[in-house]
């Protein structure tokens, strides 16, 4: 496609993206030892776990909406091209845009909603019912950050295919049923 390079904006979401999904990764190993040591705790010592249970839970939670944009980076989420690969590249880059459009829109209505879940949980410092009582922002933090880098990696790749500096679905024109 075009060899001219990306403009600053895009490199900057690609690279939040790529740091995100590294530290999405490194919250599911977290997690993994997280669930070993409580399974250690509990069968091996004999007490009860605390903290464990909400913190792997959170953590997943997390590692999902932050590491979401590092895989429409990647194109690494599960699609089905046979219709863009039924069709001819003009038409490949139209539905292209009407997909990530509508994607766009629905992760845009979410992270609407999910900032001021977010702020009323920072507010009224609500914590969880737990022992642990951990603060919930910290958490639900992911939610609004992970879908707002979302929506900013949706509007790079759209750019991205408009400008005809990437071919949509990763096709080049020549791959066809």
């Amino acid at each position: 496609m075009s060899s001219k390079a990306a403009p600053f904006w895009i490199t900057g979401v690609q690279a939040v993206s790529r740091a995100f999904g590294v530290g999405s990764a490194l919250m599911i190993l977290v997690s993994i030892g997280v669930v070993c040591q409580m399974v250690f705790v509990r069968a091996v010592l004999g007490q009860s776990s605390i903290w464990q249970t909400e913190f792997v839970m959170y953590s997943l939670v997390a590692a999902t909406f932050l590491g979401a944009p590092y895989i429409l980076l990647t194109r690494g989420h599960v699609a089905v091209d046979v219709l863009p690969l039924m069709v001819r590249p003009p038409a490949r880059r139209a539905l292209h845009l009407v997909g990530s459009l509508i994607a766009l829109t629905f992760c845009g209505l979410f992270f609407y909603a999910s900032v001021p879940w977010w702020w009323d949980a920072f507010q009224s410092n609500h914590t969880t019912s737990s022992i642990w009582r951990a603060r919930l922002w910290i958490p639900y933090l992911s939610v609004p950050v992970g879908l707002g880098l979302l929506c900013l990696q949706y509007l790079a790749e759209i750019w991205q295919v408009i400008t005809q500096r990437e071919h949509p679905f990763g096709l080049s024109p020549e791959d066809r049923l």
